[in-house]
């Protein structure tokens, strides 16, 4: 049986070929272009603006940043006072290496086993569509919600949301929409679990600056820049009386993943992740540089404290040579993580339901980084969570693909998590 290239049309019924209509749209969704460093955002727009149609609800639209607009859209429920429930996601998704690729991109290729193959099934133009035929489904039943639900399509998650969710949560719009609990991304899991992120590990990107004794290539030179960035453990006998900074980040890695692989206890998001990610230095081959940086992308749990972290770092510059100086790229520093103790109203409705589907739920710290966090950051609660078992983890990797069956699966999910979040009773926070 070939792949299927075809389908085109909206959700609710029956599209080409006898393909559920819901697939056919989450297809027709993939096949826009908003891909870094160029996304085709005007293009996600008119979609959105088309389904808002469909569905007879208002879409409110709030440019945050020049060209980088976010898109809401409001089921008023039967109370409109009380707290609303953000379905949130994003609607740009990361470049791809198309000669790595089984199929074009950005055709949404389904194939014999029902396997649909493009950029964004799993991060997460998935989770997009599935909101929105949840909320068509409950409107066709005529289905009457007593919170207010926003559907929210932010840009630029993939390249940090500066000019996304970061922006839009500091502005008086952002208040307006009155959220008491937002769902954001998760992850799939490759098992029968699903799992659910209550926090996220802080991204800091970091560069570390190490001047040095400039000199020509062809002489034995001391105290050079590149001197100090070298792992000393290739070569002991060339140690010095310091320790460089790339011993002091070497060490502690292993040290981090000793501990990850030796507790059963402990996922990727649990502990500290150090990477070393760029290297800059030099004008000529026969010319020693004064100055070498070396950037490193970071990955702290809520539960390190990040001053005495950042102290460490501190030491370790001080350690490796006179002069070591470091910046910052990027550094978050909040650590709100969401409850889900059983008290919790808003996690008690989640969890709750999804034992009322048999769904075994797997609760970590996220191991990167969503728009949750900056939900979270104004003392919001949000819970990241894609529906997705039985599935591989392919987000920003080659062949991303989601299989229609488990997409929907994920609708019917959706459908009995709004029905319950949107019907938490009045809580002291509603007033």
């Amino acid at each position: 049986m070939l792949p299927d290239k075809d389908g085109v049309g909206g959700g609710g019924g029956q599209g080409t070929m006898g393909e559920d209509s819901s697939v056919t749209l989450f297809r027709e969704y993939l096949r826009l272009r908003t891909v870094h460093p160029e996304p085709d955002y005007d293009a996600a727009l008119r979609f959105l603006d088309g389904i808002a149609e469909e569905l007879g609800l208002p879409i409110k639209k709030i440019e945050v940043c020049p060209g980088r607009v976010v898109s809401v859209m409001t089921w008023e429920g039967t109370n409109p006072s009380l707290k609303t429930i953000l379905l949130n996601s994003h609607t740009d998704v990361v470049p791809v290496y198309q000669e790595h690729w089984k199929y074009d991109a950005f055709a949404a290729v389904k194939d014999s086993e029902g396997n649909i193959f493009a950029r964004g099934t799993q991060d997460m133009k998935s989770v997009t569509i599935q909101y929105i035929e949840a909320v068509r489904r409950l409107k066709a039943e005529g289905k009457k919600l007593m919170r207010t639900i926003h559907l929210m399509f932010v840009p630029d998650e993939e390249v940090g949301g500066h000019k996304g969710m970061e922006t839009f949560v500091k502005l008086p719009e952002f208040q307006e929409l009155n959220i008491g609990f937002a769902l954001d991304e998760g992850l799939a899991n490759p098992g029968e679990a699903f799992t659910v992120f209550y926090g996220e590990r802080n991204p800091w990107w970091i560069t570390v600056r190490c001047p040095g004794n400039p000199g020509h290539g062809s002489r034995f030179v001391e105290n050079t820049a590149a001197e100090k960035l070298r792992d000393d453990r290739v070569n002991p006998a060339t140690r010095g009386s310091h320790d460089d900074f790339k011993v002091h980040v070497c060490d502690f890695c292993s040290r981090v993943c000793h501990r990850l692989n030796t507790s059963e206890c402990f996922t990727l998001g649990d502990v500290t992740t150090v990477n070393m990610t760029m290297v800059k230095g030099g004008v000529a081959y026969n010319v020693i540089p004064a100055e070498m940086d070396v950037s490193f992308d970071l990955r702290i749990p809520p539960t390190v404290n990040l001053q005495e972290f950042e102290e460490q770092i501190k030491q370790w510059c001080k350690e490796a040579g006179e002069g070591i100086t470091y910046d910052f790229a990027q550094k978050h520093m909040n650590q709100n993580m969401t409850s889900t103790d059983e008290s919790d109203p808003w996690w008690n409705a989640f969890s709750t339901t999804c034992k009322a589907m048999n769904m075994t739920l797997e609760k970590e710290i996220f191991p990167a980084a969503t728009d949750s966090r900056f939900i979270r950051a104004v003392g919001l609660p949000a819970i990241g969570f894609s529906p997705m078992n039985r599935t591989p983890i392919l987000l920003h990797d080659h062949n991303e693909f989601l299989n229609e069956q488990v997409f929907l699966k994920g609708i019917q999910v959706y459908e009995r998590l709004v029905v319950a979040l949107a019907n938490v009773p009045a809580m002291t926070c509603d007033a």
